[in-house]
């Protein structure tokens, strides 16, 4: 029988709920047919992205600094963050009358920084990760005497994001699996609290990026293995170190951890996009990616948890290119060919024939690898799905065409 830890009890979140009853809105749960379809069971969305702040971040953030006294409150917060907790922090922040300073990585998006700075908080950009800024927010609260409002290793933070759970068996009773994005186990953790109460049989499986993904090592281990850091779409959940809490909780109660690659998270992030007209950051839909990537794992019913939707535009459009061409509707493909009139018009005329769209042609005359009288053009062109995907390179492949793929 599994224990309930002592850090964190069903009873905190329970509490956690009273708090934010007013602050924060329960958020949809969605049914999702091709996932449904996909998993041969009911699967639902979590849509924390249409939560405040556009995440399930301000629970934890909102709960915490609700319970500081009046005199660490007015001393000021600080936290460490890629963009979610931040804006999470400054909401909270205001609302509770508190000054906040954010520590964000120099990298991280730029509307982020902006809607966190939108919430009234000062921002400080420092080093390459979130453990980078984590390090920089810990010398900012001795420095200053500030209040370090950690993004996901105390016990208050851990029962705010377990109301995610609650809602969760409010809304689907029946629930079998969770599935849950993970950077410092957090939100996991405390869904996982959430769910030791609400019958037998409830599993949270939690979901990190392939790219940077501690957990697996650390459970094995038995206590936090620190990741090699690694470049990930899914910025949000870039957690180099599990925190020792959730940690500790996910242990207790047996939750499983999965990883995803990039592929599908961008594969995922399309389909919550164009199936379930969800804006999702590539991080919040790491629960989906695991149901394409894993389906066999889900127990349904299942909930994937949509945690976060603040994404930048700039890099939706690059996610969603990755995504398009993952799921077979987008090539990108070199073809090299004689230099001579109407050589690039043949080879349009070809692929029109083919039915498929070509977005944008390069034409390149001089490049090391040609000779004088070749020229390589770079096509991108939409396409109907895998299989006509390969018919298109199959077909100019017959017509002579050498295809080069990047």
């Amino acid at each position: 029988m599994r224990m309930e830890p002592a850090e964190v009890s069903r009873e905190d979140v329970i509490a956690a709920r009273e708090v934010l009853r007013g602050v924060l809105v329960p958020t949809p749960l969605l049914r999702s047919r091709v996932l449904s379809d996909r998993l041969g069971g009911p699967v639902f969305l979590k849509c924390e992205n249409l939560q405040r702040t556009g995440s399930f971040k301000g629970r934890g953030a909102y709960l915490r600094i609700s319970r500081l006294t009046d005199a660490e409150r007015s001393r000021g917060v600080v936290a460490a963050s890629a963009g979610n907790h931040a804006q999470g922090v400054a909401f909270a922040a205001a609302l509770l009358g508190a000054k906040a300073t954010v520590i964000m990585p120099e990298g991280a998006p730029l509307p982020k920084i902006e809607a966190t700075r939108s919430y009234g908080a000062d921002i400080i950009t420092c080093g390459q990760t979130v453990d980078d800024a984590l390090a920089e927010a810990h010398a900012y609260a001795s420095e200053h005497g500030a209040v370090f409002i950690h993004p996901f290793d105390h016990p208050d933070i851990v029962a705010g994001q377990g109301t995610v759970g609650l809602e969760i068996l409010d809304q689907c009773p029946e629930v079998r699996t969770i599935a849950v994005p993970v950077g410092g186990g957090g939100l996991a953790a405390g869904i996982a609290v959430a769910a030791s109460g609400g019958g037998p049989g409830i599993s949270v499986v939690g979901v990190q990026a392939e790219a940077v993904a501690p957990f697996p090592a650390s459970l094995a281990a038995g206590h936090p293995v620190r990741a090699q850091p690694s470049r990930t779409m899914a910025d949000g959940i870039a957690v180099g170190r599990p925190g020792d809490i959730p940690l500790r909780i996910l242990a207790a109660l047996d939750a499983r951890i999965l990883t995803v690659t990039e592929e599908n998270l961008s594969r995922a992030l399309l389909l919550c996009l164009e199936r379930a007209k969800q804006l999702v950051e590539p991080a919040g839909a790491a629960g989906v990616a695991a149901l394409l990537e894993h389906p066999d794992v889900f127990e349904p019913p299942v909930v994937a948890v949509l945690s976060g939707g603040n994404i930048d535009p700039l890099l939706l459009a690059k996610v969603l290119r990755h995504g398009l061409s993952a799921a077979g509707r987008y090539l990108a493909v070199r073809c090299r060919m004689p230099d001579r009139p109407g050589a690039l018009a043949a080879l349009l005329g070809e692929v029109a024939s083919l039915g498929a769209n070509v977005l944008d042609v390069v034409h390149e005359r001089v490049t090391a690898e040609l000779r004088v009288d070749e020229v390589e053009v770079l096509l991108q062109v939409e396409t109907r799905g895998p299989g006509h995907c390969q018919e298109v390179i199959r077909q100019l492949r017959q017509a002579g065409y050498t295809l080069l793929f990047t």
